[in-house]
């Protein structure tokens, strides 16, 4: 995004991003191109010293897939030097090994009795699903198993519990020992894997040439970066991202779809969704079957959505707050001129609610009252306890990686991609390697996966500060953060709030999501839904399956901690989505005529999805 400078006569200039193309920055107001209602970020920062440094720390995360080689060093050294020095805890996994060894010793001797009793010395986890087949429970394979989960066991105590290991760094060795050893997983192997054996056995090895097959396909399509194989059903615009409506305002970042309405009357507070700019918009417009923007125009709500525009290299000074004056306040502006005098049920998802809660936080602030609900989808606002991604934050880990984005001007969509693999190695590289090569299958494509392989890139700027702000520093919550050069608070929030977290979550874990209770002074309805990040949010009535928890504390009522609510909260097995539209629907007026789309000529604007979805 270019720069262009405003100079107001009372005040210093203060640069903007500038419109797109055909976008006037001085539009008039009932223009679908007007500008936000705030100029966006400050100045571009200095230029960044240690070029030399920077770029030879740039080729070495190529090797090192962005994983900062000294923050790692430093973990395990943390970790040895602990270790070494505890010679009580060493005597205690000693004598477990021991004991336990003995144990496995007696069920391999008594495998071929009849009173055997498969995973006798250790079983797998409920989450673990790479032993969970009948032929695991089968000589020799089940005996293979056991032995390499209590490999496991035993290393994981080996690296946790080490008194004065900082608990980053335990974490840390923890999880890098757990992926070398996910690597040797007798399911892995051929020669290993009962259930490969027999299918082998039952197609004649038919299964290794579609395995091979399977292989040299991925690998095409890995070199020519194209879509995976089947993807290609699901068409941005047709198949997927397919709910009708217009592009009714458009700046560098955002365009702002307005859909159609598919009820005769309408609730006249406006829905305005705010994804996340990590992955595409439409993960909540997917195929009609399962579009939450469907549903909602089928219970009568006028939805807009904005999609952000996928940035480059010469993006690379947008900042975090960019994101929200361009972004959420921007559409905030148009809204108010189609529907006026309407206030907003704004909802946020992942990044999105992260920067939802940070916009509402600041109108708070400055007395701005156009919110009528906030709906936060798997977002955090406390970043302490945000799950496995804090791995790779530390001001080691951080240097490293913006000195990678520094070189290209944004973070790749294969590092977003590869630290999500490796946050759940086992579902998503370890089993699809059993199930793809060696048992020769292919899971049949679906929108959702389709979804997930249409990544983004994240600018250099905004990345940095959203991981040194809130991530490292966690300033949001700490009553630290700044917009405008002045401090925000969640506290000062006391719009009614609907918060939902998802019980399998791997990105926003649901206990992290829940410290809104006590940061907010507002009504909370916390719901916590079946699923994971995506797949839980993505829960359609009609789909079986989905069951949740709700309970609502008022502003004023005692803070209830988070396994009491666990055992409080009533339970109901049902998609979540008819659960808060009865919430929206009873802070919502009367049913009323919908409004008009856009504003002005928007005949020069795509129709939905509009074009920054392909970018």
């Amino acid at each position: 995004m270019s720069v262009v400078h405003k100079f107001p006569r009372t005040e210093p200039p203060a640069p903007v991003l500038s419109a797109d193309p055909a976008t006037s920055v001085e539009s008039p107001r009932g223009s679908p191109e007007a500008p936000a209602r705030e100029a966006a970020t400050d100045a571009d920062p200095p230029a960044e010293p240690y070029a030399l440094d920077r770029a030879s720390h740039a080729v070495l995360a190529r090797l090192t897939g962005g994983i900062s080689p000294v923050a790692l060093s430093l973990a395990y050294l943390d970790w040895i030097s602990h270790f070494v020095a505890a010679p009580q805890r060493r005597m205690e996994i000693a004598r477990d090994v021991v004991h336990e060894s003995a144990r496995f010793v007696e069920a391999a001797l008594h495998v071929t009795s009849p009173d055997h009793i498969p995973w006798s010395v250790i079983r797998p986890q409920a989450r673990d699903r790479r032993f969970k087949e009948r032929p695991w429970e089968t000589a020799p394979f089940n005996l293979l198993a056991q032995a390499f989960l209590l490999g496991e066991r035993w290393w994981h105590d080996a690296t946790t519990g080490i008194r004065g290991v900082s608990r980053a760094n335990e974490a840390m060795v923890e999880f890098s020992v757990r992926q070398m050893l996910d690597m040797w997983a007798p399911s892995n192997f051929a020669a290993t894997n009962p259930e490969v054996l027999e299918k082998a056995f039952q197609s004649g090895g038919e299964n290794f040439v579609f395995g091979w097959q399977n292989w040299c396909s991925d690998l095409i399509r890995l070199l020519s970066a194209a879509k995976p194989s089947g993807d290609e059903q699901f068409v941005v615009g047709k198949s997927v991202a397919a709910s009708p409506g217009k592009v009714v305002y458009r700046n560098d970042l955002i365009e702002l779809i307005q859909y159609q309405p598919t009820t005769e009357t309408v609730r006249p507070e406006p829905i305005l969704i705010v994804p996340a700019w990590i992955m595409k918009y439409y993960i909540l417009d997917l195929s009609p079957r399962n579009s939450l923007v469907s549903y909602l125009t089928g219970q009568g709500f006028t939805v807009f959505a904005i999609s952000w525009r996928n940035p480059g290299a010469k993006d690379r000074n947008v900042a975090f707050d960019d994101y929200r004056k361009l972004g959420v306040m921007a559409a905030l502006d148009v809204i108010g001129r189609i529907v006026p005098g309407r206030k907003t049920h704004a909802l946020g998802y992942c990044l999105g609610g992260t920067l939802l809660s940070i916009a509402a936080a600041t109108m708070a602030r400055d007395g701005d009252d156009r919110l009528g609900t906030v709906t936060l989808l798997a977002a955090q606002t406390d970043f302490t306890e945000a799950g496995e991604l804090t791995l790779f934050i530390n001001e080691s880990q951080i240097s490293f990686l913006e000195d990678m984005m520094w070189e290209r001007g944004y973070l790749d969509t294969t590092q977003m991609a590869g630290a999500f693999q490796l946050l759940r190695s086992n579902d998503l590289i370890w089993s699809r390697l059993s199930h793809d090569y060696l048992m020769g299958e292919q899971a049949p494509p679906s929108d959702l996966m389709a979804w997930n392989a249409d990544a983004t890139r994240l600018p250099y700027r905004m990345h940095s500060e959203y991981l040194r702000r809130l991530f490292l520093d966690n300033d949001l919550a700490e009553g630290r953060y700044r917009v405008g050069g002045r401090s925000v608070s969640l506290s000062d929030i006391h719009t009614p709030m609907f918060v939902v977290g998802t019980l399998g979550d791997h990105v926003a874990p649901w206990r992290s999501v829940y410290k809104i209770h006590y940061q907010v002074d507002a009504d909370v309805t916390f719901l916590l839904t079946s699923g994971g990040h995506n797949a839980g949010v993505v829960a359609p009535p009609d789909e079986p399956g989905h069951s949740y928890q709700v309970m609502t504390k008022a502003a004023d009522e005692p803070y209830v901690g988070r396994e009491e609510w666990l055992e409080r909260a009533p339970h109901v097995q049902s998609s979540w989505w008819p659960e808060w539209t009865k919430w929206l629907a009873a802070r919502s007026g009367a049913a009323c005529a919908p409004p008009g789309i856009g504003l002005g000529d928007v005949d020069s604007l795509p129709d939905a999805p509009g074009d920054y979805v392909h970018s």
